[in-house]
């Protein structure tokens, strides 16, 4: 089974817990479309886990100093 996301930071974070990458494009919409080994069907509370994590918050901040300078 795969887990598939277009939110760059939640990729990340799966990465960062150990998921493997599938593939990892960009629809003519220009949505990002990241896909997953998801074998053991965990991706989605990792999802959820990242949601209240620091990594969060830290992308969080990371958009909004974007804005500042652009």
């Amino acid at each position: 089974m795969n887990y598939t996301t277009s939110d760059i930071a939640i990729a990340a974070y799966l990465m960062l817990k150990g998921f493997k990458l599938l593939s990892a494009t960009r629809e003519a919409s220009g949505r990002f479309k990241f896909d997953f080994d998801d074998s053991n069907n965990e991706a989605k509370g990792y999802a959820v886990e990242y949601i209240s994590s620091e990594f969060c918050r830290f992308d969080t901040h990371l958009k909004n100093l974007k804005k500042l300078l652009y």
